[in-house]
């Protein structure tokens, strides 16, 4: 009996992992299929956007703490300025093919306010010195495609292991 107990288990972990490697399988080729992934993509410059929000809102909250830093803020936009400025351009051409030139504005708008009322409260998993730390390495990284990676961790839900990019230019 007992062996048979240990057999069903083992059958359902097979078929599970089999699972999880064809859903993860399937799952990488609809990313490589879909060009909204790629960097300088609508999606990416939400994320950019999202991303840029996010530091600027909790920038506000942690003003009057120890870990202030509102002056690594502003290197972060200042230094990733041209980076930002793209995608907000390509949200706005995005908002006004979908709404027309009269309510693009006032869509993006209510994007932007959305995405600031996320981290009003904070940061789900950053404290305010991880944040200022944060704002410190994203002021020198070079590229988008590693600016949306890191929105990628930094505007998740929940706390990776570890940051991939914590130190990467």
């Amino acid at each position: 009996m007992e062996r048979i107990k240990t057999a069903a288990p083992a059958a359902e972990r097979g078929l599970l992992c089999v699972s999880l490697v064809a859903i993860a399988a399937l799952a990488a080729g609809l990313a490589l299929s879909n060009p909204a992934h790629a960097a300088g993509s609508v999606m990416g410059a939400e994320k950019l956007r999202r991303l840029d929000i996010m530091l600027m809102v909790t920038g506000l909250r942690c003003r009057t703490t120890a870990d202030n830093f509102t002056a690594d803020y502003g290197r972060f936009s200042s230094s990733q300025l041209r980076e930002l400025n793209q995608a907000n351009d390509e949200l706005k051409a995005d908002m006004a093919r979908r709404y027309g030139a009269a309510g693009a504005q006032r869509a993006l708008d209510r994007l932007s306010t959305t995405m600031a009322n996320t981290y009003g409260q904070g940061h789900p998993w950053l404290s305010c010195a991880q944040l200022k730390t944060v704002a410190q390495n994203l002021s020198t990284v070079r590229g988008r495609a590693t600016l949306e990676e890191a929105a990628d961790q930094l505007l998740s839900s929940y706390s990776p292991q570890q940051f991939a990019l914590a130190t990467r230019r």
